[in-house]
């Protein structure tokens, strides 16, 4: 009589082990892009939040420029560089807030506020000035910056004028725009396409809007004019 071998043979676990291998390396790439699709998504999502933040931080502002009924007393400068990714732009002028830039200090309710893009061969990011003593004779720069979004890729404003619309608008106009649009985008992060935000304000509107509550303010105040050193 002779005893039954049990147990597998050569070939049979080298063929278990090869489907065995070709199963994990499934799992693992699989594995792998869940896990840098998720980190995308999240990136994109943060980029989002940062980006949507930015954008309403700019609305806000414009829409509550200051206005002085003497304009030598009110500021708006547009500037912009040419770049790879076309117009970069430098937006500075005053507004109107209730939101201190430093905390516990006396402050007047008129802000210098200046919007740029700072880039570096590393990143670019979204840069956000703001300073409580707005002085048209000061020649250097003073204020709280603030990064508002990382990896912004274009910063671009125009400015119509009531004809056409520019890139810049220089000090020497003595009067605001009509319209202003901003346009924001992040860079391009591997396949997913760049987040952008574009918004427009309009002056035309906003001004007849402050005109009319000015307007029962100077029945009560005499109309006094006030700029905004005074008001500070």
């Amino acid at each position: 009589m002779y005893l039954k071998k049990t147990g597998f043979t050569l070939v049979e676990v080298l063929v278990a082990s090869t489907i065995g291998a070709f199963i994990a390396l499934v799992a693992v790439s699989a594995l792998r892009a869940v896990t840098a699709s998720a980190v995308l998504v999240e990136n994109n999502i943060n980029s989002a939040a940062e980006l949507r933040f930015a954008a309403n931080m700019i609305a806000r502002d414009l829409t509550n420029l200051y206005r002085d009924p003497n304009y030598a007393n009110t500021r708006f400068i547009g500037l912009a560089e040419e770049s790879e990714q076309g117009y970069s732009s430098y937006l500075i002028f005053y507004t109107v807030s209730r939101i201190k830039a430093r905390n516990g200090q006396p402050e007047g309710d008129v802000y210098e506020v200046a919007y740029n893009l700072v880039r570096d061969e590393e990143k670019s990011v979204l840069m956000r000035r703001y300073w409580p003593y707005p002085d048209k004779e000061e020649t250097e720069l003073h204020g709280i910056l603030t990064v508002l979004a990382e990896d912004i890729d274009i910063f671009q404003i125009r400015y119509y004028d009531g004809e056409e619309w520019s890139y810049e608008w220089p000090e020497e106009m003595e009067v605001l725009p009509q319209l202003v649009e901003v346009n924001i985008a992040t860079k391009q992060q591997g396949k997913a396409r760049p987040i952008s935000e574009s918004f427009m304000v309009n002056f035309v509107r906003t001004a007849s809007m402050v005109g009319s509550t000015e307007g029962g303010q100077e029945e009560t105040q005499g109309g006094a004019e006030s700029a905004p050193e005074g008001r500070l």
